[in-house]
């Protein structure tokens, strides 16, 4: 059929050359392949000035880059295949040193016991382990168990016992943390609201937010006295 024709004459770009600066387009590695076949070299040099400035009116952006005209000219090299006899105002690069792969970023080495802690929050219970029995240890374990209470209903959005922070520090410690009998924590005013990070809400207690659901005292029977 003839529209199944005009289908399969489509040129798609998925079934291209992928293209190694795709900024400037197909149309500059076009002029680029053409640049190559051009046999008189003072021909050749003068086109390439041509596409070079092209490739600058492609990608303005460039300007804001230190010695951006040398980067526009590697770039015309690496379009052209590091295979471009001309006369340039800069050498060819070397193909090795845009072709390195990166060098990949060391991961951690170990995975977070309880994401709605933290990793910060397994290192200062491992600094507590290393700490000597007493009162001063005993406050410290005191205030993470708050702040691990806070985490854990930001997350969770519900109520939590005290006995479960208590296990989860014992947990996460690997059990080289035990929780002193007796401790407690304080209580939670049920205005409290807490909210994920991200969400623009902060952690307050008491009063709600700050500056919302503030009730106006001007307005009907709620004038200032004189």
């Amino acid at each position: 059929m003839e529209g199944t024709d005009i289908i399969q004459g489509l040129d798609y770009n998925t079934q291209r050359e992928k293209l190694i600066m795709p900024e400037y387009g197909r149309n500059v590695l076009k002029m680029v392949e053409q640049l190559k076949a051009v046999e008189d070299r003072a021909k050749r040099s003068e086109q390439a000035r041509a596409v070079v400035k092209t490739m600058e009116l492609l990608n303005p952006q460039v300007h804001g880059q230190e010695n951006f005209e040398q980067k526009l000219w590697d770039h015309l090299y690496m379009i052209a295949g590091y295979d471009l006899d001309i006369d340039s105002p800069y050498p060819c690069p070397v193909a090795a040193e845009f072709e390195t792969r990166p060098v990949q970023l060391p991961m951690k080495g170990t995975r977070i016991r309880a994401t709605h802690y933290g990793r910060n929050i397994e290192k200062i219970i491992d600094l507590l382990c290393e700490q000597p029995d007493g009162e001063v240890k005993t406050e410290m374990i005191r205030s993470l168990a708050i702040y691990m209470r806070q985490q854990y209903l930001i997350w969770n959005k519900d109520s939590v016992a005290d006995e479960t922070i208590f296990s989860d520090i014992e947990k996460l410690s690997e059990y080289r943390l035990k929780v002193p009998e007796g401790i407690s924590l304080s209580k939670i005013s049920s205005e409290a609201s807490f909210s994920r990070p991200g969400m623009g809400i902060g952690v307050s207690y008491g009063g709600g937010q700050r500056g919302r659901g503030r009730k106006n005292n001007r307005g009907k029977g709620g004038n200032k006295k004189k």
